[in-house]
């Protein structure tokens, strides 16, 4: 009985660095997956940098309502200081039809 070489040959020298490639990569996976599983909690820069984002955020939001307060406030004192708008109006004569 007799075995053609490519036989032997084509899964000898694709088969066994195809298997050491992916039995590598295999493990090179693992490692990372058991990196990001141990590795879920933020440094404390971290944290304290988010805790001052945070204060940052609340303090242009006080601000924020303090400035729409004024707007509110000096938009009344205009309105209430303003004349009517019957008395800034010049007085209207009737129109003739005609031209």
């Amino acid at each position: 009985m007799f075995i053609p070489v490519e036989v032997v040959l084509v899964p000898f020298v694709f088969g066994i660095p195809g298997i050491v490639i992916m039995t590598k990569m295999w493990f090179s996976h693992r490692e990372k997956m058991a990196g990001l599983r141990g590795g879920r909690q933020l440094p404390a820069i971290t944290d304290a940098r988010f805790e001052r984002l945070e204060q940052a955020v609340e303090s242009i939001a006080i601000e924020m309502e303090r400035v729409s307060e004024g707007q509110r406030f000096v938009t009344k004192l205009l309105s209430d200081r303003a004349p009517p708008l019957q008395d800034r109006l010049p007085p209207t004569s009737p129109r003739n039809p005609s031209g």
